[in-house]
């Protein structure tokens, strides 16, 4: 069972029978072994960039869900301000504290009262702010706390935090925060 360039080459004189025959065995074996090969050690190209992809795909995924989350968030946000906001009437600048910038909202008296006893907060609305009262205001606390910018009511974080020897000794000394200057 040579195959025709065997017997050529044993007819031009170029290869022994002995070599021929040597071969043939060599060719059985490895046939009829019953070792299965040895597993390659690194996967492969094409095993590498299918994992690589899938990889790539739970990112995206996850990223996509973290997105619209976000966006449902924003978006009860907007209901719950548009539904509890207060119309904001009123010839009384009130003051209050936005990051680094003071901004005024003009009130009437009673929602100035209200706002200095954390009956209202005052959460931003777009690119505006909104009256809204203090349950609304958690409501929207719990989905982004930094969406309320004012909320007299609700207990401050930094009440938790031990105070240095100047802060405890000047909070004894309250300043109210209707105080109209």
């Amino acid at each position: 069972m040579r195959n025709p360039l065997q017997e050529q080459l044993l007819k031009a004189g170029l290869a022994k029978k002995s070599q021929a025959t040597q071969a043939v065995r060599e060719q059985n074996k490895q046939r009829q072994s019953k070792q299965p090969q040895a597993p390659a050690a690194e996967p492969s190209q094409a095993e590498r960039a299918r994992a690589e992809k899938v990889e790539r795909d739970r990112a995206l995924e996850a990223q996509r869900k973290a997105q619209a989350h976000a966006h449902e968030l924003r978006a009860q946000i907007q209901q719950i301000v548009e539904q509890n906001k207060l119309k904001r009437q009123g010839e009384i600048a009130y003051r209050f504290a936005d990051g680094e910038a003071i901004k005024t909202l003009y009130v009437d008296a009673a929602q100035r009262t209200q706002l200095a006893g954390g009956a209202l907060a005052i959460v931003r609305h777009g690119d505006d702010y909104a009256l809204i009262p203090r349950a609304a205001a958690e409501k929207v606390r719990e989905r982004d706390a930094a969406m309320v910018v004012l909320d007299h009511g609700a207990k401050p974080a930094a009440a938790a935090q031990e105070l240095s020897e100047d802060e405890a000794y000047y909070a004894q000394f309250k300043v109210p925060d209707d105080l109209v200057w």
